[in-house]
């Protein structure tokens, strides 16, 4: 049995996403092989090669994937398919896009962003915005599946020493072509990988006060700035802060969910958090239903109370 691991990564290093997915390779058993595709990359698959528990990296390196467009990397996905049991990536922006492409190309059904692994067939994956788990089993030859990293705890980046193989680029589709990217540039650590989450919602009022209330805790906590899909909507802050299910699933060790009601589409992206404290003036929101600390204050006199307190 043999698992190929779509590595995410930006030409110059690999994505802590690719770490969880190879855990949850190793859940299922086998070999487990990554495949690298970007352009001017070999920086990634050396540290790919790096990655405990991987045995082979395959790496295709031409200038179609410089920018890693679905369809390309779709189809060289299948053109190396042969052999493979099990073909997996993160459920990511990029997960989400290319790997259906490969179920409908291999003519078999995906397994979306599932969170455990019970047998090499059977798979556990949230439905119903994660109110609900359900167990499925798969008889395809080859099972299509993405990963929900919060389920997996990634694997060790340095200890492993797999060999590196070239592989023929497929050709290029030129279906696409990236013509413009907006990199968010921030000194706080990236949302989706934060030990720590300082989150407001509709509840903060305005984007000033969010700004003016919640980036002190954050910078006493080192922790990364979240928001409800309301405050989103609301134009508090843009759509990367958003954590829920139509934005970014997290899992840090604290999550701080201030003037957040607490809406099924959010906690279905925060709920797996180890520690969560709610603060909010309505003693009935439901936040407070999976919170581990709940604090019912009025959050514009909480928090620079907090704030203070940890000095």
């Amino acid at each position: 049995m043999s698992i190929l691991v779509i590595a995410e990564h930006d030409n110059a290093g690999l994505k802590a996403s690719t770490l969880n997915t190879v855990a949850a390779a190793q859940k299922i058993g086998g070999e487990v092989h990554i495949l690298v595709a970007g352009s001017g990359c070999a920086v990634v698959a050396a540290a790919a090669a790096k990655v405990v528990g991987v045995a082979k990296v395959k790496l295709a390196d031409a200038a179609q994937y410089a920018d890693q467009t679905a369809e390309n990397v779709a189809a060289l996905v299948v053109a190396n398919a042969a052999g493979y049991t099990h073909i997996l990536a993160a459920a990511t922006g990029a997960g989400k896009n290319m790997l259906p492409r490969v179920a409908a190309l291999l003519d078999v059904a995906q397994i979306s962003e599932i969170t455990a692994v019970e047998s090499p067939d059977t798979f556990v994956r949230p439905t119903y915005a994660g109110n609900a788990m359900a167990t499925v089993k798969s008889s395809d030859s080859v099972k299509v599946i993405t990963v929900r990293t919060t389920g997996f705890d990634a694997v060790a980046s340095e200890g492993g020493n797999a060999a590196t193989e070239p592989v023929a680029p497929a050709a290029d589709l030129g279906l696409s072509k990236v013509t413009g990217r907006e990199i968010a540039k921030s000194a706080r650590p990236e949302l989706a990988a934060a030990k720590v989450i300082v989150s407001g919602g509709r509840g903060m009022g305005s984007g000033e006060k969010y700004h003016q209330l919640l980036e002190p805790l954050a910078d006493k906590l080192n922790a990364a700035l979240g928001a409800s899909r309301a405050a989103v909507d609301a134009g508090f802050v843009p759509n990367d802060y958003q954590v829920g299910q139509t934005g970014k699933i997290v899992a840090p060790q604290l999550y701080f969910a201030i003037g957040i009601s607490g809406a099924i589409q959010h906690l279905a992206g925060m709920k797996d958090s180890k520690v969560i404290v709610a603060i909010n003036k309505d003693p009935d929101a439901p936040i407070f239903q999976v919170a581990d600390y709940g604090l019912v204050a009025d959050l514009f006199q909480a928090v620079p109370e907090l704030v203070t307190e940890l000095g």
